[in-house]
């Protein structure tokens, strides 16, 4: 795992912050100076709290789970996606969806549409239908897949969320925070460190900067993850391996509505003859006022 230096947080600007005029008080601790109307962050706090980041995701990546990597500026795009693809972990980049996490099962039927529509377009199912039904198919999968593509194999929850810049991110951050997942962040000058579990004061808008923190947080996951027992590996795996179809759902849910369908299957009424004469007689009552005599036994 890859040590990062007062040296490597220094050339990176990672203690640039924002001007004085659009701080938050609350950030006041974490602050060394003040140059030219511009806050200096202190960085040897910044580098206690990096650590501490890193032990956390290694130890979520040891108990079997995954981060979620949030970041939806346009200019540190690249930098999230290499460094989440490189860890094995899912990302946000485009846009924060609301609900993805308190309405998680909402978001897995998006994604299960998702994947019937790459498999669907992939295997030609659709090569019989108007040119303007596979059109419509092909843009709701472009735009599915424009939200979805980081979060696609994402089956359940994540261990842990890590936001880049707290401030913008709020969505996510209270969504985390109303499940009790472990929130990383880094926090620039202008956000609130109370809302955040892990906050990694620095600067959150220059791509160097931000590189350097996701690039560490990014190396002690997949340091943990190559240190994962065969056991905990599999088991996780296992979790992780959902097929989706549109008419079952998931496996673990056809799995489990077949079990309820053999544990109380249906059971079919017998008819009782003697309430079928019962009504039988009945009706020829109503119908000829009275009910025809028995006729006498022969002797």
């Amino acid at each position: 795992m890859a040590v990062v230096t007062m040296k490597n947080l220094l050339e990176s600007g990672v203690h640039f912050g924002h001007q004085t005029k659009r701080w938050d008080p609350r950030m006041k601790k974490y602050i060394f100076a003040e140059r030219n109307g511009i806050h200096i962050i202190d960085l040897q706090k910044t580098l206690r709290a990096l650590e501490a980041a890193r032990q956390v995701v290694r130890e979520v990546t040891l108990e079997g789970e995954r981060v979620l990597f949030v970041c939806t500026k346009r200019q540190l795009r690249p930098v999230i996606e290499m460094e989440a693809q490189r860890a094995g972990a899912f990302f946000v980049t485009e846009r924060w969806l609301g609900g993805m996490l308190t309405n998680f099962a909402t978001i897995k039927k998006q994604i299960r549409r998702l994947k019937d529509l790459e498999r669907g377009i992939e295997e030609g199912s659709y090569e019989f239908y108007t040119k303007k039904e596979q059109l419509m198919l092909q843009r709701e999968r472009d735009k599915l897949n424009k939200y979805l593509a980081g979060v696609k194999d994402m089956a359940r929850l994540p261990g842990a969320l890590f936001v880049v810049d707290a401030k913008k991110e709020t969505i996510a951050v209270k969504e985390a925070n109303n499940l009790g997942l472990p929130v990383i962040a880094i926090t620039d000058t202008n956000a609130d460190p109370d809302v955040i579990d892990y906050p990694i004061p620095g600067n959150d808008d220059a791509i160097r900067s931000v590189s350097v923190i996701t690039g560490a947080i990014a190396d002690a996951i997949e340091q943990a993850r190559r240190e994962l027992p065969p056991e905990t590996r599999r088991r996780a795996e296992e979790a992780e391996a959902v097929t989706y179809s549109t008419e079952t759902g998931t496996t673990q849910e056809a799995a489990q509505g077949d079990d309820r369908k053999r544990r109380r299957p249906r059971r079919k009424r017998k008819p009782r003859p003697e309430a079928i004469a019962g009504l039988r007689t009945e009706g020829a009552a109503e119908e000829g006022g009275a009910a025809p005599a028995a006729e006498p036994e022969q002797a």
